[in-house]
């Protein structure tokens, strides 16, 4: 039944999207104008709700980093809509360019796009793609994250409300619906969410043979230089480690600093979390774990590391009672002497949790990160230009920022995606429009007989070696 329901929704925007080929570019337009008055009239609704999902979740944080960043990727689609739907001349094959051929490339929709969303950011990770798929022509259909069940419910209610089934639907429900969705002949499927997960929606989607950009996580490693700003790096890691809880697919998950100042950069980032959030339990800034499990989970990454011989670090300048307290908040714990026997190197945080590695040259800190799998970010702090470069052009990652953490994500014309277990696939910018577009060819035969003139057709002659003889050169 359930299944049923979803293929009908599937089949009558497949068949209002054929009905109406082809749209003109206003219709996009006028989507994506309708998605941004949705987050002009909800978007403070919105943060409550997330708030409520979260246990707390700060209100602006929510506004800074879901409400504000999706209208950016709608502002960004409709500056540039006319731009990226343009047919793109390309430079017709010899001879016949030379004789009136023309060639095009036409980003045109594929049809239905599906997108699962994910938790951790619940509006901006849905409405982000969502921007590119509509701007690029597409119908969509929604799959939002069961663990923010109020957020998801009045985004639906609020997407009902201002478009028609047939042009975008959003499908709430469980781990049972996220796998039927998953299931679905889309015409294209992107994915937000754990690697682990994103292995089985990748088999799902190969079923219908659906292309899919796979959104997903992994350990983003932060290199801090030995000539670099340690106050600075600090604090700017403290930010992005603490930011949401720590729950941020791109958050710095382990830092690799110069042996001889792991002190200095523990306690400076010790220092600047203290600055940030003086107090935890009741700090309206500092969001919450989104659920017990995740709590006892993090908690358990800790003990297994002091129990393997880590040194912990909890930054709690309050001295408040986490123990005695009813809520999901964690406080920065930060370890030293962590190894890969530790589970906190094996697995993706996802929290407030950040072990530090030590390193004598900076191509041990390299080797390290090249012998794990290619994270979704990379983060260098320092100076040195060589270093830096020596850094970028030795390492594989999804994306990179230099001396911040986390902020390529917030550059809307740069695409953002992983590689390998990160991720494959990309979205924003220029990139983002054309995963969700068929590039299709067109090339336009002039009226002169191309075949004869060119030697093309038999009986074959002295044209048939002029072209072989320039062909082949």
């Amino acid at each position: 039944m359930i299944s049923a329901s979803m293929t009908a929704l599937l089949d009558a925007q497949r068949s209002a999207f054929m009905a109406a080929r082809p749209e003109d570019v206003s219709v996009r337009r006028d989507r994506l104008l309708r998605l941004k008055a949705l987050l002009k009239d909800e978007g403070d609704a919105l943060a409550r709700a997330m708030s409520h999902d979260f246990g707390h979740r700060s209100h602006e944080q929510s506004l800074l980093t879901d409400i504000m960043p999706a209208n950016s990727a709608l502002n960004y689609a409709l500056k540039h809509l006319r731009r990226l739907t343009r047919p793109e001349r390309r430079r017709a094959t010899f001879p016949l360019g030379l004789i009136g051929g023309r060639a095009e490339v036409r980003h045109e929709p594929k049809g239905v796009v599906g997108i699962v969303s994910p938790w951790n950011f619940p509006v901006v990770l849905a409405i982000g793609p969502l921007a590119q798929a509509l701007a690029a022509g597409n119908r969509a259909m929604l799959k939002p994250s069961e663990f923010t069940p109020e957020t998801s419910a009045l985004l639906a209610r609020a997407v009902a409300s201002r478009f028609a089934p047939e042009e975008l639907a959003i499908v709430t429900g469980g781990a049972e619906i996220g796998q039927v969705f998953c299931a679905l002949p889309f015409d294209h499927l992107l994915f937000t969410g754990a690697t682990a997960i994103g292995r089985h929606v990748a088999r799902a989607a190969a079923e219908n043979l659906v292309p899919v950009t796979l959104e997903l996580g992994g350990k983003s490693p932060t290199i801090v230089g030995k000539g670099a700003d340690v106050a600075r790096a600090a604090e700017r890691i403290a930010i992005g480690k603490m930011m949401n809880a720590g729950q941020i697919c791109l958050a710095p998950d382990y830092l690799l600093v110069p042996a001889d100042r792991q002190d200095a950069i523990v306690g400076a980032v010790a220092a600047a979390a203290a600055l940030l959030y003086p107090r935890v339990l009741d700090n309206d800034d500092y969001t919450s774990i989104v659920n017990a499990r995740h709590r006892d989970r993090l908690q358990g990454l800790i003990d297994d590391a002091v129990g393997k011989g880590a040194a912990a670090t909890v930054v709690n300048p309050g001295h408040e009672d986490f123990a005695a307290s009813n809520g999901h908040k964690l406080p920065l714990t930060i370890l030293t002497g962590v190894d890969d026997t530790m589970a906190v190197m094996q697995e993706e945080i996802f929290g407030p949790v950040l072990p530090v590695l030590t390193y004598r040259r900076i191509d041990e800190a390299i080797d390290y990160v090249n012998a794990h799998d290619r994270p979704l970010g990379l983060y260098y702090f320092g100076n040195d230009a060589d270093e830096r470069e020596r850094v970028l052009g030795r390492t594989i990652s999804g994306g990179v920022t230099v001396n911040d953490v986390v902020m390529h994500i917030a550059m809307e014309d740069l695409p953002f995606g992983g590689i390998g277990p990160s991720g494959m696939g990309a979205y924003h910018g220029p990139e983002g429009f054309r995963t969700f577009s068929h590039a299709r060819a067109v090339y336009h035969q002039p009226r002169w007989d191309i075949a004869a003139l060119a030697g093309l057709k038999p009986p074959y002659g002295k044209a048939t070696r002029a072209t072989l003889a320039r062909g082949l050169k």
